[in-house]
């Protein structure tokens, strides 16, 4: 029997409403909230022990079950205080606990039909005074995220055990895959809070599945998976490399014009057209060799006939025009000093100022104001932050997504970024680069059969990112794209990091499923109440209060905000900072 059997079973058995779990009854209703009037006993204590779960009866955060004439009412507990004549008796401090009528606050948050076993979102009917509260079970409490708006009768299928209940760790909380990466999802948390435990148990989970993953690893941590079903890749010299890990490349065939634009940069008035004409001009010699002998088309003092011909044929136009061509990029340098010229030469033997529109003219001066460019140009191709582009040419990114897909056995390939450096801003261009890889795959079909999640961690670094000056400013929104249009593809994304103002409120809008460790930003708990709709202000005030490992599970799928702990990951993330103990 499964934990999401065993909790239906105890539902089944024991039932919603528990007379041991009698909280009190309402005195006061409004439009959003109540105030429950608690029980009190002056023998109890705070809380009790039932189904070897404990039950605060009234504490904060405490979900809430309401018998009403028409249906159960589901909340939660928000405040509890003393009225203003008790704090007067609570000033005599004794051994014995004095009789006060304590109130509490609690938030209304859905409805259980009296018919079925589910929780549908919104009141069908408010409560009437006097109705009678009780704590929630914990069973009902982890099956919130799979009863939402379900049947019980209904098949429940494959699901992803994100943890237990804060308050029992019997209360095992299990999501619906769909659910939780259907629409997008993102981990979010700060520093300490738990995030990157949360991802790594997330990705074991999945490797439980019949499922496709791919991990971005910027930094290295997640090199501890170990598995038959786990392939390690890796850019460039990482610091720590994983077991089995093999070096693999992105070759410049998988780059745009607007990544090389974005990569070299171009300033001024200048550079940019002559960069733009020169990889226009290598993408015919590469589709034509026969009039780049030399392996770039030679421009001074050269007759113009065979280059316009090619350039009027549809067919090799189309390919001058596609920013996806291939060309060599070895011969960049020279193509910008063949582009340029003068656009006409002058006659010889004619009029004084005579030009020869059949031929362009002698050298104009102009590859002085292009010398930065160049030199720029020379200084990538021979970094070794580029090394995985320019110079490794074995085990391309692209014929390795392709067998981990087809292969039946692989279900994780993590991609490690942490030997690409920051210079040139490498790690942003290959990853962007990376994503509209995938995004084009996804968009050709390739994932319809079998959907594939992408995990991005440290998504701040690569989202919403923008390189280059104001005359040749570019956009890298591969992983934007893939959030917006992503989903209709089989492509879905899972976002990890700690500073979720950085992304842009259209991304983070477009996620389905939210996580939310513990966050201390105010900005930060600003941003996700105005993009999660469902995210109200009473539930936000339990964020930063949320220990580590703790999270507020919320989403379209998940619109009564639950708090989870996390299970801890088998395969733990090396996201440790240095140990002064031993080391100091």
């Amino acid at each position: 029997m499964t934990l999401v059997e065993r909790a239906f079973d105890s539902i089944e058995r024991f039932g919603l409403v528990r007379k041991k779990l009698y909280i009190g009854y309402i005195s006061i209703v409004d439009a959003q909230s109540i105030q429950i009037t608690l029980a009190t006993e002056k023998t109890q204590n705070s809380g009790v022990y039932h189904g070897g779960s404990r039950y605060g009866k009234g504490e904060v955060g405490e979900f809430i079950v309401i018998e009403s004439q028409q249906s159960l009412l589901f909340g939660r507990i928000t405040e509890v205080r003393l009225p203003d004549k008790e704090r007067k008796d609570f000033t005599d401090r004794t051994n014995k606990s004095p009789n006060l009528d304590t109130i509490a606050f609690a938030q209304l948050l859905g409805t259980i039909p009296l018919d079925r076993l589910s929780i549908m979102q919104g009141v069908s009917a408010y409560p009437r005074i006097g109705d009678s509260v009780y704590s929630a079970p914990t069973e009902l409490v982890s099956l919130i995220p799979i009863l939402h708006n379900k049947n019980f009768d209904e098949p429940q299928g494959s699901t992803i055990n994100i943890g237990h209940t804060s308050s029992a760790k019997e209360g095992q909380v299990s999501v619906k895959p769909e659910a939780l990466f259907g629409r997008h999802c993102a981990i979010l948390g700060s520093t300490g809070g738990g995030k990157s435990w949360t991802t790594a148990h997330l990705v074991e989970e999945t490797l439980k599945l019949n499922s496709k993953v791919i991990l971005i690893d910027p930094t290295s941590e997640y090199r501890n998976f170990q598995s038959d079903h786990v392939v390690h890749l890796h850019f460039g010299q990482p610091v720590y490399t994983a077991h089995q890990s093999f070096p693999s490349c992105l070759p410049p065939s998988n780059f745009e014009e607007s990544d090389f634009i974005a990569l070299f940069d171009p300033a001024g008035k200048v550079q940019g057209p002559k960069l733009r004409a020169a990889i226009k001009s290598l993408r015919l010699a590469a589709a034509a060799p026969q009039i780049a002998p030399d392996g770039f088309i030679r421009k001074i003092d050269q007759p113009k006939e065979q280059y316009l011909r090619l350039l009027a044929d549809p067919y090799y136009a189309q390919l001058v025009d596609d920013p996806k061509q291939p060309f060599d990029f070895r011969q960049l340098t020279h193509q910008i000093e063949q582009e340029c010229v003068w656009p006409e030469a002058f006659v010889r033997g004619g009029r004084p100022g005579q030009k020869d529109p059949t031929k362009w003219g002698g050298e104009s001066g102009e590859f002085t104001n292009c010398l930065p460019l160049v030199t720029r140009i020379e200084g990538i191709l021979a970094s070794d932050a580029f090394s995985c582009v320019f110079r490794d040419q074995n085990n391309p990114i692209d014929g390795i997504i392709d067998r981990f897909f087809d292969d039946p056995q692989k279900k994780l390939l993590r991609l490690c970024m942490s030997g690409v450096s920051y210079e040139y801003d490498a790690r942003l261009v290959l990853t962007n680069a990376l994503g509209r890889l995938l995004l084009n795959k996804a968009r050709q079909g390739r994932f319809r059969s079998k959907p594939l999640l992408v995990v991005l961690d440290e998504a701040h670094h690569f989202i919403g990112k923008q390189i280059g000056t104001e005359d040749g400013n570019i956009k890298l929104n591969s992983f934007d794209l893939i959030a917006k249009e992503g989903r209709k593809y089989g492509l879905n994304i899972c976002l990890a990091t700690q500073r979720p103002r950085d992304l842009t409120e259209g991304v983070l809008s477009q996620m389905g499923a939210l996580i939310v460790h513990r966050l201390t930003n105010d900005r930060d708990r600003l941003l996700i109440e105005r993009a999660c709709g469902e995210m109200d202000r009473s539930a936000m005030a339990f964020i930063p209060s949320l220990q580590p490992g703790e999270a507020a599970l919320i989403g379209i799928d998940f619109p009564i905000p639950m708090t989870v702990q996390v299970k801890a990951p088998f395969f733990r993330p090396e996201s440790d900072g240095p140990d002064y103990q031993n080391n100091w």
